[in-house]
C-alpha cells in the first residue's frame, strides 16, 4: 500500500475519540468509518497490568465494536441495566425485545480467552 493510500485510510478511519478515565481503567470511545463511509463505535477498556516475568508494565485491552443499526437496542439495554444496578428495579418487559435463552449461547465462552486453551 502506498503512503498516500495509507494516510487516506487512516484519516477515514479515525473520526472522533473520547477517553474516560475511571480508576485503574480507561475507556476509549472511538468513532471510525468503514470503507463505505458508515460510522461505527469501538469501545476499548484498557487496564495497566504488571508482568512479573518481564518486570514491565503492559496494557490489557478489551474491545467492543458497535454498529449504527445496533445503537438503539444497545443503549436501551445499557440504560435498563444501569437503572437496575442503581435502583434494584427490573424494567418492564418490552415485547419488541428479542428473548435470548441459554441454548442460544452454546458457542459463546464467557471466560477470559487467556484462560481458554481452545481460543
Amino acid at each position: 500500500m502506498e503512503e498516500k493510500e495509507f494516510k487516506e485510510r487512516n484519516d477515514r478511519d479515525e473520526i472522533f475519540s473520547k477517553a474516560v478515565r475511571a480508576g485503574k481503567r480507561t475507556y476509549f470511545f472511538d468513532v471510525k468509518s468503514t470503507r463505505s463511509e458508515d460510522y461505527y463505535l469501538t469501545i476499548t477498556e484498557s487496564k495497566r497490568r504488571f508482568n512479573n516475568e518481564q518486570g514491565k508494565f503492559f496494557y490489557e485491552k478489551h474491545k467492543l465494536f458497535l454498529y449504527r443499526e445496533d445503537f438503539e437496542k444497545f443503549i436501551k439495554g445499557l440504560n435498563d441495566t444501569v437503572t437496575f444496578i442503581n435502583t434494584g428495579e427490573k424494567p418492564a418487559p418490552d415485547p419488541e425485545d428479542e428473548i435470548m435463552h441459554g441454548e442460544d449461547f452454546t458457542d459463546v465462552n464467557q471466560n477470559n480467552t487467556e484462560e481458554d486453551p481452545e481460543l
